[in-house]
């Protein structure tokens, strides 16, 4: 007997939902109850009468559980349309991150050098301490993060990721 194995792949889904109570809950529940993990989650509204709402998940499995993850989101009534960007194709994603760094002398100079290098903003300091501010992908995110626990990081607050298709039309 030959056990398979598929391979485990990191998907960011679209999902357009009517902006609704409890909606949220809902697509949270359909997860939990069936044992799939969330690794990020935003939510905002898409439409000028906030009618509807954009939900981006990052989520991990195979094939057949991310066609099953797809396949039980549309079922729900308040889901507009579902898309697998990573599988439709090019997209672009991006993470926003706070990052308190406290320090003095060298590893304040060191925290500002390596902010610079990552083209990370300063939007606030103290005498002691700095909060920076970095967008850009998941890696990056935490390449940053990694290098700033070396020189003070106190802490790190991220938004989760955010992604659209690339080209002109729409997804």
């Amino acid at each position: 007997m030959r056990i398979r194995t598929e391979a485990i792949e990191r998907h960011t889904l679209s999902v357009t939902v009517d902006n609704e109570a409890g909606i949220l809950a809902r697509i949270a529940g359909m997860f939990t109850a069936r044992g799939y993990n969330i690794e990020s989650l935003t939510v905002a509204d898409v439409t000028e009468d906030e009618s509807v709402s954009r939900i981006t998940i990052v989520t991990s499995g195979s094939s057949h559980v991310l066609e099953q993850i797809i396949a039980q989101l549309d079922r729900l009534v308040p889901v507009h349309k579902v898309l697998d960007l990573t599988a439709h194709g090019p997209h672009v994603e991006r993470e926003l991150a706070l990052v308190k760094v406290a320090g003095a002398g060298e590893h304040r100079i060191e925290a500002l050098r390596l902010a610079d290098v990552y083209r990370a903003r300063v939007v606030d300091a103290t005498t002691g301490s700095f909060v920076f501010e970095v967008t850009g992908g998941s890696d990056k995110i935490d390449t940053f993060v990694g290098l700033m626990r070396e020189v003070g990081l106190v802490e790190v607050a991220r938004t989760g990721i955010v992604a659209i298709t690339r080209g002109r039309d729409p997804a």
